[in-house]
């Protein structure tokens, strides 16, 4: 009988057998170890209610715009997948899935969907294969069986997935009630933690940015008007947020454009973005501007500050105002960094304690910008791949373009960057296995030593994300 593709033990390392001994070796090591989860999107209401999952589509196809939108390239309609909030009936929505499983092999969401199946939710092999073959209602049952089962709770996922650390990512003005709920459960031993996301808050061209700012200035900025009182309330909100756990702030821009202007000339930009006399030129120089603040408050007040920038949001219009944002067609776009960032490291480059970790999803940036960068810049760490470059043969691409000039030091660990909460330990185990392949090759070639290999893939997948997120 032919092992199944997720069952196998040899999946994604090496081809050759002598590279591909040293890797098991490698992988050993890491296999068991906890989770760290130190930037994500699962929601923290979720494991504070530890409520049950609704339905195999709701929890596995409608939120994940991996496997939208890849559906609706083969002109399966987001509308009958349940999208933007559609009413659709779910096992109907899951039978256009499973007609459409063939085109998801090779791919990175094809690789953890076949994961989650039979390793999180102990489906066989053959059931899985059956899906495309009139297996649709059958899988279906299988995993509405497995819902209905009390253990299969996100609590208990959360221990047995071994998640030690898992960060949220969350509105500004969020009580983080739900933090709180778990951090005061004894019952609960993981740790869940908050990130401030301001992107809403500092970007004027958004058409709700006026009515939010005054909403936080209202809240939080301690009866200061203006654009003190703006500072200010950001920064009351940060420290909010740190009471409540957090070790990180997120920026996901679209460019990573940073400008520091004088004080007045911000002032007056916040005056003029807030009557909504700004132009499109003066709407960028604030929020390059805010972004070089968020920095200054960074080293100020210690959060971790990671910066996503290069999605073209929202690509497709009639899509954005038929079902929202974050329905699968966000797409990458080049972008500079060695002078969009070049303000911040003037000043913040060799500041203490300050750490600044970079994404991108333009890979030629890996090695012609962010390596040399984290190369110089004690500050400066590079973002593991993110979204589209989180798959198996990007992840190595990302390890050869950086290493040879950063070395493995200055890179940040695995980032699982999910909404799909069963997916994160079949995300962590590929990773793992790609670092294992990686090392094992550079073994294989006689440019590191086997017992060196074996201490760094321990740094890379538990020190590091604790090292670069302060945990």
């Amino acid at each position: 009988m032919t092992m199944s593709i997720a069952a196998h033990p040899d999946r994604l390392l090496p081809a050759d057998g002598g590279t591909r001994a040293i890797a098991r070796e490698l992988l050993a090591d890491v296999q068991e170890l906890p989770i760290i989860s130190p930037h994500g999107h699962v929601p923290a209401d979720m494991i504070a209610d530890d409520a049950a999952f609704e339905d195999p589509t709701a929890l596995l196809i409608t939120p994940d715009h991996y496997v939208t939108r890849l559906l609706h390239s083969a002109g399966v309609p987001l509308s009958d997948l349940g999208v933007g909030g559609k009413r659709v009936d779910s096992r109907t929505a899951w039978q256009r899935f499973a007609a459409a499983w063939p085109l998801f092999d090779g791919t990175a969401s094809g690789y953890w969907l076949r994961s989650e199946f039979e390793h999180v939710f102990g489906l066989p092999a053959s059931l899985v294969d059956s899906l495309p073959h009139g297996g649709a209602d059958s899988v279906y049952d299988a995993l509405t069986s497995k819902l209905s089962d009390p253990g299969f709770r996100p609590r208990n996922l959360f221990k047995e997935f071994s998640i030690e650390v898992l960060a949220t990512t969350d509105d500004p003005l969020d009580s983080l009630e739900a933090h709180r709920r778990l951090a005061q459960d004894p019952s609960f031993s993981g740790r869940v933690l908050p990130t401030f996301r301001p992107d809403a808050y500092l970007t004027p061209s958004d058409p709700q940015w006026k009515v939010r700012v005054e909403r936080l200035m209202a809240e939080a900025s301690g009866g200061v008007g203006g654009f003190d009182g703006y500072l200010r309330a950001l920064e009351n909100r940060r420290h909010y947020f740190i009471e409540h756990g957090a070790v990180s702030a997120d920026h996901g821009v679209r460019t990573p454009l940073t400008l520091q202007l004088d004080k007045t000339d911000a002032a007056r930009l916040f005056d003029s973005a807030l009557k909504g006399e700004a132009t499109h030129a003066e709407q960028q120089a604030f929020e390059a501007h805010m972004l070089y603040q968020m920095a200054r408050m960074s080293v100020e007040d210690g959060l971790v500050m990671t910066v996503h920038p290069g999605s073209y949001r929202n690509h497709h219009e009639p899509t954005f105002r038929q079902f929202g944002p974050d329905t699968g067609h966000d797409i990458p776009f080049a972008i500079n960094y060695t002078e969009s960032i070049r303000p911040v490291l003037q000043d913040f480059g060799t500041a203490k304690d300050f750490h600044l970790v970079l994404f991108t999803l333009d890979e030629t940036v890996f090695s012609r910008e962010l390596a040399p960068l984290a190369g110089f810049y004690p500050s400066v760490f590079v973002g593991a791949p993110w979204w589209f470059l989180d798959a198996p043969d990007a992840m190595l691409r990302f390890r050869s373009a950086v290493t040879e000039t950063a070395g493995f030091s200055r890179t940040s660990g695995f980032i699982d960057d999910t909404r799909a909460f069963c997916s994160i330990p079949a995300r962590h185990d590929a990773s793992r296995r790609v670092e294992a392949a990686f090392l094992a090759r550079l073994v294989s070639e006689h440019r590191i030593s086997e017992d060196r290999a074996h201490e760094l893939i321990i740094d890379i997948v538990d020190r590091a994300p604790r090292r670069v997120f302060k945990l």
